[in-house]
């Protein structure tokens, strides 16, 4: 049975029934929280290689590195509203913590306004 898996195994195990729909959009939400560096890295590689083939993924994480390394557009919330938007040209780790702690992006502001 999949409880007797480790952590990180059954992760592999819920991303491969999903790779079996053949889906074309995937939401992962915290899909590396609390697994193994070598299980992290598998799902990782695997992430890359499904947005090389067309797939859009939405990613929801609370690591930076993690959003940094898997994003091209990272979109902050903080307390259920949008705080920011950044493509990850900008995007840095102090203004993701800005964004998800203090401050809302200008562009947002203009756009709620």
């Amino acid at each position: 049975p999949i409880m007797s898996l480790s952590g990180g195994n059954q992760q592999k195990v819920v991303l491969s029934k999903w790779l079996a729909t053949k889906s074309r959009v995937l939401l992962v939400d915290e899909p590396t929280q609390g697994i193994d560096v070598g299980s992290k890295s598998e799902i990782h590689k695997i992430l890359k290689g499904l947005t090389r083939e067309g797939v859009a993924i939405i990613l929801i994480s609370s690591e930076l590195p993690e959003i940094l390394s898997l994003s091209d557009r990272i979109i902050v919330m903080r307390q259920g509203t949008k705080s920011g938007e950044l493509d990850i040209s900008e995007a840095t780790p102090e203004r993701i913590m800005y964004l998800a702690t203090i401050g809302v992006d200008e562009k947002v502001h203009e756009a709620v306004s």
